[in-house]
């Protein structure tokens, strides 16, 4: 190898000041950043029980209290003040800091905390036994399959908490990669002719996610229509596929002449990348997201027969079939708005079971599919929303945002079904037992995965403790 790499600098060295200088240049680049860090090749870094992730993240903070965390005691003391509880202590200004206050006036108009009750009953599920909101009944029909994780917290009690529970970071820190980023990062593609991760669904904040990964690792927006799935992804003129070849061959030609001089330059490898990318999935895409391929039962599993339930139900049903064909990260993203739909400060009872209907039989049809497909043991499905709402009342009939406690679940890809790990306080206040921040869950899918976020490091970019969070390890299989 080295005298390879010693004949090839004698020939590029004598074709002068052509482009052969600028490949000496390139590659002499590439050869002294080798020499102090590569970037993955692709492989695990140990074995892993998941091959691909969906994500689906719910935009606005769903209610833990009337989905996944029941707690009896906010009917029993319904309307009156924290203070007159037997938890008085649960509320006290040391231990919510950032968390607003939640008030309403009294009949002499001063404000006053106080128990709002639960707007939804609940039910226990399957051998395990879990209670699940009556809200979400096909997705406690799987309550076995689920890792519920009813001790989550974070930091922002603002909708950045979308951005945070995606990168690990605060809305008003420096921009990091995202969970996504990094997976597809670590991992690499599984079919040349898709992207590996994918986008669906309504994004605000910060809608990048490679960050200093570089453009490569961003999302790829797509939506389930054959007609058109992605953003200007059919030319403009009609053209042939051998027209089309021979234009991306000639922007093939002109943007490597242009990377021989900018070796360094991410985004123009990403860019060269994409029309690469691009021209191979304008054939593939479609294919991929024409759901009339499916059978009328498997279609009617998802709910695309019924209208409440087909949006959400269309997207889900593209992700098992783009994960069946080796796409590695799916992002589906639920609740439109800048702050998301589920932000539910007053009606939270009309805006929750609205909202539920909407995606509990799609979401329920997606893990009963992967399971008789034999394809959920190595997909890994998390369901997540950005913070919980207030055991308090807003506007006499909603609560407020609330990151100090609230759930997320997981199923498949080695995650052990069956499970409620964590616990809030009895009012589901504060993340009590087995507290967990975001990152967590972070590192549990990234440990699925056969990934260690410690071994994917990038040279100048310093990443903190809270970076890495902790693996979920009562979770697993």
């Amino acid at each position: 190898m080295p005298g390879d790499c010693a004949s090839r600098r004698h020939f590029l060295a004598r074709t002068g000041w052509g482009f052969g200088s600028f490949a000496l240049a390139a590659m002499q680049a590439r050869e002294a950043r080798a020499e102090t860090w590569a970037p993955p090749d692709g492989r695990p870094h140990h074995a892993g029980k998941a091959r691909s992730v969906i994500w689906i993240f719910l935009r606005g903070g769903l209610s833990h209290l009337e989905s996944f965390d029941p707690k009896p005691a906010l009917n029993q003391y319904a309307g009156k003040t924290f203070a007159s509880t037997p938890f008085k202590g649960i509320n006290d200004p040391e231990r919510r800091k950032r968390v607003r206050v939640v008030v309403v006036n009294d009949a002499n108009g001063q404000q006053r905390e106080v128990v709002y009750p639960l707007q939804v009953g609940f039910k226990r599920y399957g051998q395990s036994g879990i209670e699940v909101s009556d809200w979400f009944p096909h997705l406690g029909a799987c309550v076995d399959d689920l890792a519920i994780v009813r001790s989550m917290w974070t930091t922002d009690d603002n909708h950045g908490a979308q951005v945070q529970f995606h990168s690990g970071r605060h809305m008003l820190d420096p921009r990091v990669p995202t969970i996504g980023a990094w997976i597809t990062y670590g991992l690499g593609t599984l079919n040349e002719n898709l992207p590996q991760f994918i986008l669906m669904g309504p994004r605000f904040f910060d809608v990048r996610d490679g960050h200093y990964l570089g453009p490569a690792f961003d999302s790829v927006p797509l939506k389930v229509n054959p007609a058109n799935p992605l953003p200007f992804g059919k030319p403009q003129r009609d053209l042939s596929r051998e027209e089309q070849a021979l234009e991306f061959s000639l922007i093939k030609q002109l943007n490597e002449l242009t990377a021989l001089r900018h070796p360094d330059d991410a985004t123009l490898r990403a860019r060269i990348k994409s029309y690469e990318l691009a021209f191979r999935m304008q054939q593939s895409v479609p294919d991929v997201v024409n759901l009339n391929q499916e059978s009328a039962s498997t279609r009617a599993l998802y709910g695309l027969d019924e209208p409440v339930t087909q949006p959400m139900g269309t997207q889900l049903l593209g992700a098992r079939r783009l994960v069946e064909r080796g796409v590695r990260f799916i992002q589906i993203m639920h609740g439109d708005g800048a702050a998301g739909a589920w932000d539910a400060h007053s009606g939270l009872k009309a805006n929750h079971s609205r909202l539920a209907a909407q995606v509990d039989k799609p979401v329920a049809g997606l893990l009963r599919d992967l399971k008789s497909r034999g394809m959920l043991e190595q997909t890994l499905v998390v369901f997540a929303t950005e913070f919980g709402r207030t055991p308090g009342s807003q506007s006499g009939d909603g609560r407020d945002h609330h990151p100090y406690g609230f759930s997320v679940w997981m199923a498949g890809g080695g995650v052990r079904g069956g499970v409620a790990h964590g616990t809030t306080d009895e009012l589901g206040f504060h993340a009590d037992e087995h507290a967990h921040y975001v990152t967590d869950v972070h590192a549990t899918m990234m440990h699925l995965l056969g990934l260690d976020a410690r071994k994917l490091e990038v040279p100048g970019q310093k990443r903190l403790e809270s970076d890495f969070g902790r693996v979920i390890s009562q979770v697993l299989a």
